[in-house]
């Protein structure tokens, strides 16, 4: 369906020659929310003061490279004969979840390795954090009009024309043609999988299904927002490459947390436990010490 609508601007700040984007301000923006509500968690569970804060510092500078060597890797033939320089053009748009994740769990390996703390539990406290994270750099997209599906019908023009603002409406109307939003149907399926996650964390699961649980539910949701897509490379038929990476997640995550279920004991509010109890041990122990004195 042809259409024409003023789009927003791209560019949040101009200062000189310096041009801030909305897509990195709402990248940051997600990232600083999910590290706050992650620092939080962190906290009630008791565990070393800053080591989410610590996590984050080497974490996001690595994800964010991870995902643009992911991006390039995968769309090379884009960037064949132009300049060098448009490969670390990121302000430009072109980040991938998939290389974001690889280069986070590596580097939160290491880490808790580095700190002699449980990988399963950083993942589980910033499972949550990063499908918020998710939901709203998904608004960078938007704001790029890029990781939309395809052209809409009338009819489902005049079907979304209820219900969703002007200016969704005005941005997803690209070189005269409207298109799916499929950067809104992702943001909300991730908020939903935010709320999941929550609800899980006080069943008290066994440590590790967090993270697994995210993985598993944001792969589901991304295999089918992704048959929508116009933007996807082809990899097995009619099958995209973002769809073949979510279906290998999906197993190893359904297979990690059946062995997890058989093998591992530990729960994700145990550790919170043997914290107070530990600390209520070292009160009591120093109300007496100071009794006898």
């Amino acid at each position: 369906m042809s259409c024409s609508a003023p789009v927003l601007d791209r560019v949040f700040l101009q200062i000189g020659p310096l041009s801030i984007y909305w897509y990195g301000v709402i990248i940051a923006a997600g990232a600083f929310l999910g590290l706050i509500l992650a620092n939080r968690e962190a906290n009630r569970l008791a565990m070393k003061k800053d080591i989410m804060v610590d996590l984050v510092v080497f974490a996001i500078p690595i994800a964010i490279i991870s995902a643009r060597i992911y991006y390039v890797i995968f769309e090379w033939d884009r960037y064949v004969g132009s300049s060098w320089m448009d490969i670390f053009a990121i302000w430009e748009g072109g980040i991938a979840i998939h290389g974001a994740l690889i280069g986070s769990v590596l580097t939160a390996i290491v880490y808790a390795r580095v700190k002699n703390v449980s990988f399963w539990q950083l993942a589980d406290i910033a499972a949550p954090s990063i499908i918020l994270g998710q939901a709203i750099g998904r608004w960078g997209n938007f704001m790029n009009q890029e990781a939309h599906g395809g052209p809409i019908s009338k009819a489902t023009y005049e079907s979304f024309h209820q219900y969703l603002p002007d200016f969704i409406m005005n941005q997803m109307c690209i070189d005269g043609v409207m298109y799916h939003p499929t950067f809104l149907y992702e943001s909300v399926w991730n908020l939903l999988v935010f709320a999941f996650l929550l609800l899980l964390r006080k069943y008290n699961p066994i440590r590790g299904e967090i993270f697994l649980s995210y993985a598993i539910a944001y792969s589901i949701g991304r295999f089918f927002i992704e048959g929508m897509r116009t933007d996807s490379l082809y990899v097995l038929g009619s099958l995209r490459q973002a769809q073949v990476i979510s279906i290998v997640i999906i197993v190893i995550a359904v297979i990690l947390i059946i062995y997890r279920r058989k093998t591992e004991h530990v729960r994700y509010l145990d550790i919170t436990e043997q914290a107070k109890k530990s600390s209520g041990t070292g009160a009591k122990k120093k109300g007496k010490n100071k009794k006898k004195k």
